[in-house]
């Protein structure tokens, strides 16, 4: 079941987590969230004047709201709906990127620093939640185009 959250110019501008929390916070109540694998998509409602040619990722209300969302919840990938290609727009608000004709460019040196945050991250939380990790940790880091050796995953015990 795919659930999208809704963002607004509002929660934005006051860096407002409650569109997010009102879906998360139930599921870890209940011990449940880590049943919810890529169920997430993420509207962001911002208005634009006309001819403003910027990405959302480039606008800095929209990035420090998922700043802030990333350090509240930072296994969220875990919940974004890759598919719909969340995973690649939610890297896109943390990464540092440049577009090109052939599609989004992420600095290298920030992805790998990224992606292997999240590796560190994911792992703990998915050993904690009983999910096992390495095959969806490896599909994830190939969804940004990045391929982990299993010999990383064995310096993480997994």
């Amino acid at each position: 079941m795919t659930i999208t959250i809704t963002v607004d110019a509002d929660a934005l501008n006051t860096l407002d987590l409650s569109p997010a929390q009102s879906i998360i916070e139930p599921w870890l109540k209940d011990g449940a969230v880590g049943n919810h694998e890529q169920e997430l998509r993420l509207e962001i409602q911002f208005p634009r004047e006309d001819g403003d040619p910027r990405e959302l990722s480039e606008i800095p209300e929209v990035r420090a709201w998922f700043i802030r969302l990333d350090a509240r919840y930072p296994w969220m990938p875990f919940l974004l709906d890759w598919e719909a290609q969340e995973l690649g727009r939610y890297t896109a608000m943390l990464v540092p990127h440049q577009f090109s004709p052939s599609g989004i460019e992420f600095n290298p040196e920030a992805l790998e620093i990224f992606i292997t945050h999240k590796m560190f991250v994911l792992a703990d939380w998915m050993e904690q939640q009983g999910i096992g990790s390495r095959t969806k940790l490896k599909f994830m880091a190939q969804m940004l185009g990045y391929e982990l050796d299993d010999s990383f995953f064995n310096l993480l015990g997994i």
